[in-house]
């Protein structure tokens, strides 16, 4: 297969571009009709404009990605991507809501099969399986992907979940360009007794081990082909599309990849012959784009951009092509144990109830941006999200009586001094002093101090001991889990405190609290998980270590030509294993 680029047709292309004035790619003339069957909202339940017609160039607008390196992006946006040229042993499902946060098999045969208490985790490989080349996708394939991601000097940026969970401490992998000898042993913990199967010997029990292997970061890689850190410039190709042109000014163009088996691959319809992703573009000119009909969709979870809104809400037409829908991410406070007086409860409880979320959402927007908040976990997570109201959830109206009563209990009923921390941007600038202004209200003075954005989680409040020395009481974050499980949401949340790099903010911990993040993941029956983590969720209201705030909301819009498009929790946009512009 003739795939890789080549001077002339990148000159080719730019000449074209030159002649007829655009800044895009060159690409077919477009249909200004809208679809049928085109709904505000539909893509949040339902596909938008469904359509099993093959063929057609899918246009796509996007930001910069981080790597098209399946074991270095950590966007799920870039993950989005990877579905069309990376598989995996295990999927998220081709469906919207709920559904679509469930694993399905991919290139195994079907979901993992655990044992020794939820340690040991079995795949079998469907057979016949290709690469682009032509080459049999095997065990030690995917075997060799995943060691990939242990190479810490070489293989930089994307998440670790396989190194925590398959790593030995007391004798570390290095990863695969450490070991020199051809008949090497690799990662011990992962074991292909033959060609089509892979035998993974965790270090402690993971009942959502197959979340993990839903990463792109879990794809398989030729080890003939790898290039190192240079990989993304040329990933190969598991899935029904090839990557043919990474380019700064022409973007990312994947064409179909003739080794593709369509009818051993359950979750991708492929319909688009080709897909042209234009890159590097802000969020006014990405809306634009597909405003106009240049472009289809625009991949990024961030959805429209406020002024945008403006524009679609005083147009019917547009508002038809809109999913407004969660975000996933939690707008909260961390309140750090080891602060003064954060130290006592009763002072963060105060802090708590005197937050004013309805006024919050005004101040944000309203209701189209962010919702109250009403439990610690999104409402995109499975059994994280109680009913407001209820009497386990924080309440959405300031409670000043009690709150005064809170400081009372903490030794100062005349309120205290607190300084608050928040990234530099507008949007936590906003909570924060809308905070300051809500706790005045009890007779606390919140001092709003301004960080810089890039260092904020990293070396501001991800350093321990720069929040104590700087006193900061309390920290404006946003939350988001990687992967559509609570397994990946709250752990950090509480785990040990690090010296650098903790996500640990509120610096709570204990044995309790670690028994319960154990119990739900060695939890072999969901049900019983999804029990543990709303226990570990309101344990932590009540300690008000967090403080839930409000839910982020987002505002897709789909292209005038763009079919079967559904908003999909994993990747925060429209499904691109499914879509079609016919």
């Amino acid at each position: 297969m003739q795939r890789r680029r080549t001077v002339g047709r990148l000159a080719v292309a730019v000449a074209l571009l030159l002649l007829t004035g655009c800044t895009g790619t060159v690409t077919e003339s477009l249909s200004a009709s809208v679809p049928s069957g085109a709904a505000a909202d539909r893509g949040v339940t339902e596909e938008r404009s469904p359509s099993q017609s093959v063929g057609g160039t899918l246009r796509i607008v996007a930001g910069a990605p981080d790597s098209l390196d399946p074991a270095r992006s950590y966007f799920p946006w870039v993950w989005n991507i990877m579905r069309l040229y990376a598989r995996t042993l295990v999927t998220y499902a081709a469906e919207p809501g709920a559904a679509g946060s469930e694993p399905v098999p991919d290139l195994a045969t079907d979901l993992g099969v655990p044992s020794d208490g939820g340690q040991t985790w079995t795949y079998s490989l469907k057979p016949d399986q290709h690469f682009e080349d032509g080459s049999v996708i095997t065990a030690a394939d995917v075997k060799y992907g995943i060691e990939r991601s242990f190479a810490a000097d070489v293989v930089v940026g994307g998440p670790t979940y396989v190194v925590d969970l398959l790593d030995d401490p007391a004798n570390p992998y290095g990863g695969p360009y450490t070991d020199p000898h051809p008949q090497r042993l690799g990662l011990a913990r992962v074991e292909t007794p033959d060609a089509l199967t892979l035998v993974f010997r965790l270090n402690r029990p993971y009942a959502d081990f197959d979340h993990i292997m839903a990463l792109p970061s879990s794809s398989p890689v030729p080890r003939a082909a790898d290039t190192g850190a240079d990989y993304g410039a040329d990933p190969v190709s598991s899935g029904p599309y090839a990557v043919t042109v990474v380019d700064e000014v022409l973007g990312i163009t994947l064409e179909r990849n003739p080794r593709w088996d369509r009818d051993a691959d359950p979750v991708r319809t492929a319909l688009p012959d080709r897909v042209e992703i234009r890159t590097g573009l802000t969020g006014p000119d990405r809306d634009q784009r597909v405003i106009g009909g240049s472009a289809d969709l625009d991949v990024m979870s961030t959805g429209v951009q406020p002024e945008t809104l403006l524009r679609i809400d005083a147009d019917d037409g547009l508002q038809t092509r809109t999913d407004r829908t969660t975000s996933g991410t939690i707008r909260m406070l961390a309140l750090p144990v080891t602060v003064p007086p954060m130290d006592n409860v009763h002072c963060r409880r105060a802090v708590s109830l005197a937050v004013d979320r309805p006024a919050l959402v005004e101040a944000l927007g309203g209701g189209q941006w962010v919702t109250p908040a009403v439990s610690l976990g999104p409402q995109t997570l499975p059994g994280s999200a109680a009913e407001p109201g209820s009497d386990n959830t924080p309440a959405t109206e300031p409670v000043l009586a009690e709150a005064q009563a809170e400081l009372a209990a903490c030794g100062r009923p005349e309120g205290f001094s607190v300084r608050i921390a928040t990234p530099n941007d507008q949007r936590p600038l906003q909570v924060a002093r809308s905070l300051a202004d809500d706790l005045a209200r009890i007779g606390v003075e919140g001092l709003v101090v301004g960080l810089d954005p890039e260092t904020y989680y990293s070396s501001d409040i991800g350093r321990p001991d720069n929040v104590t020395a700087e006193q900061y009481g309390i920290l404006v974050t946003a939350w988001s889990g990687d992967l559509p499980t609570p397994a990946t949401y709250y752990p950090p949340l509480v785990s040990a405190v690090q010296p650098t790099g903790s996500a640990n903010y509120a610096q709570i911990g204990g044995p309790d609290l670690l028994a319960l993040v154990t119990a739900a993941l060695t939890a072999a029956d969901p049900g019983v998980a999804e029990g543990t983590w709303q226990m570990l969720d309101e344990t932590l209201v009540e300690l008000s270590a967090y403080v839930p705030l409000v839910e982020d909301r987002v505002v897709l819009l789909a292209g005038e030509r763009l079919r079967n498009a559904y908003v999909h929790r994993a990747y925060g946009g429209y499904d691109l294993a499914v879509v079609g512009v016919r």
